[in-house]
């Protein structure tokens, strides 16, 4: 029974690691990109991206996640078939704007005369941003956006509300009904599981800012 238990709490957390991961891989670039949008000097395309950053930061990720798989009714066209995929959609847009927001202010905490200095020595902006300004930022956002991660480790489990997405959480339901078990019991088993990954994620961030610590902040 209880190799049984761990090999579906194991296929679950596959699951939960791959909607983590795509979400990651796809929220941080996309968080950059909505981070500039945010600091446009074009007042239209600046306040568009903050309205949609304070919608999203705003309302439950829950909702968001209905809103991806059955808003599409509301128009009269087919909700999405593949929950996994509008779990993905929602996961991505929801930490891109809590990306974005850390993004924006990593950047803006960099001093003025850093660029200056870059201007002067003949770099282009791109430059500038790259080679000056990229590292410090890293360095300065890295522990509230490894906070972000954390969360955004934990935040899967909600993908099974959705129904079709056999996550950790889900794979302890259904534990309880091949093996006849109490609820709490996988329930204990899923949570040994975040533990551990959160650990390593957690040993991780520790590894990268000590490696960035020869930036002054």
């Amino acid at each position: 029974m209880f190799w049984g238990v761990l090999e579906q709490l194991a296929l679950g957390f596959l699951v939960t690691l791959e909607l983590f991961a795509i979400t990651l891989v796809l929220a941080l670039p996309i968080g950059l990109l909505i981070a500039f949008c945010m600091m446009s000097k074009f007042r239209p395309l600046r306040w568009v991206f903050k309205v949609i950053v304070w919608v999203v930061r705003g309302t439950p990720l829950m909702l968001q996640l209905f809103i991806v798989c059955y808003g599409p009714a509301l128009f009269g066209l087919t909700a999405m078939r593949d929950s996994f995929l509008a779990a993905c959609i929602a996961f991505v847009i929801n930490y891109a704007c809590y990306f974005a927001v850390i993004y924006k202010g990593g950047i803006e905490s960099i001093s003025k005369g850093q660029y200056e200095a870059g201007q002067v020595l003949g770099m282009t902006r791109t430059q500038i941003f790259s080679r000056i300004v990229l590292l410090q930022v890293i360095r300065r956002i890295l522990a509230p956006m490894s906070n972000e991660v954390i969360t955004l480790v934990k935040d899967t489990s909600l993908a099974n509300t959705l129904g079709g997405i056999v996550e950790i959480i889900a794979a302890a339901k259904a534990v309880t009904g091949t093996y006849a078990l109490p609820l709490i019991y996988p329930l204990l088993g899923a949570g040994v599981f975040f533990l551990l990954f959160i650990g390593a994620l957690t040993l991780l961030f520790g590894f990268l800012e000590k490696k960035l610590s020869y930036f002054k902040v």
